[in-house]
């Protein structure tokens, strides 16, 4: 393990077992704090996630741009010390923390029994939103996780997510996604963060007026197992309550060759996500390229 290995692992632990004892007013001027200094500091993170803003609010001035970019590590650095703390939270504190709408799309479904699967782009805390389904809903539910170097921080990840109820699947490894269809097929729950490709051979979509690509993991599951495939946007405001909205189910199409379905339903699922990023930009945490446009070729998304 390279010592930069060691550095990150390091710092993640140090958050996950320090951090989740702070007081909570403490975390969150923690958080405040660092979003603020790395922010003033502009690396290479906090440029990139200006030059995404600059997609999602065209014609915005540079001072707007860099509002939005401040709130945004704000939110960003919200998001990690809400991780950092969600072990230590009580059931009552996870079950008060996020207030859904349209919830009803997500229960019919499974009652229905024939399986679900949530989409959501980087908005907000998704592994708040998951915790409060396994805890408020008494709901397990699989996903799959971005395998990280080094090795440890991964595993890290994993027992994180699993303490909070979840099933982690590795990314890489090609079996993911049969496991995933035969939890789909017992009625279960599937939850994937799917705005940004990881394999470089998604789908192409337009988002938000250019070309981006997209997971087709989403479409196909659905297509696949006759999973009901319904997008989920998160937001913050002023108060310690995380919002969303599940949004009605994206059908698939009644003709068409399997590749012609999963763009149309791909397609469908961007243009929910830009909806929610749209109105709460500064809660979309995407500090990595993301358009075709941005991205170089030959090492692919970054």
């Amino acid at each position: 393990m390279s010592a930069a290995d060691r550095f990150a692992d390091a710092l993640y632990g140090l958050g996950w077992s320090t951090v989740k004892k702070l007081p909570e007013p403490v975390a969150v001027r923690l958080g405040r704090t660092i979003a603020d200094a790395a922010w003033k500091r502009r690396g290479k993170g906090v440029r990139r996630l200006e030059a995404n803003y600059a997609r999602v609010v065209p014609g915005a001035s540079p001072e707007r741009l860099a509002e939005l970019s401040r709130a945004g590590m704000r939110s960003y650095l919200r998001y990690w010390m809400e991780s950092f703390r969600l072990p230590a939270w009580s059931a009552e504190r996870v079950r008060t923390g996020f207030d859904p709408k349209g919830l009803h799309h997500l229960t019919e479904g499974l009652d229905s029994g024939r399986g679900v699967v949530l989409a959501l782009p980087h908005l907000a805390n998704w592994d708040l939103a998951g915790a409060w389904v396994t805890t408020e809903l008494e709901t397990p539910f699989t996903t799959v996780a971005e395998r990280l170097k080094p090795e440890s921080l991964y595993d890290r990840f994993v027992a994180y997510r699993e303490g909070l109820g979840m099933e982690v699947l590795p990314h890489s490894g090609g079996a993911a996604f049969g496991t995933l269809a035969r939890r789909l097929r017992d009625g279960g729950l599937v939850c994937l963060v799917a705005d940004r490709d990881l394999s470089a051979s998604g789908v192409e979509v337009d988002f938000f007026g250019e070309r981006a690509r997209m997971p087709a993991g989403p479409a196909l599951l659905a297509q696949q197992t006759g999973a009901l495939l319904l997008p989920v946007t998160l937001w913050y405001d002023d108060s310690p309550v995380m919002r969303g909205r599940v949004h009605p189910p994206i059908e698939v199409p009644a003709s068409g060759t399997r590749a012609e379905k999963t763009s149309v339903m791909t397609q469908a699922l961007a243009d929910a996500f830009a909806t929610g990023i749209a109105a709460h930009p500064e809660d979309w945490h995407m500090l990595q390229r993301l358009w075709l446009a941005d991205l170089d070729p030959a090492k692919g998304p970054s």
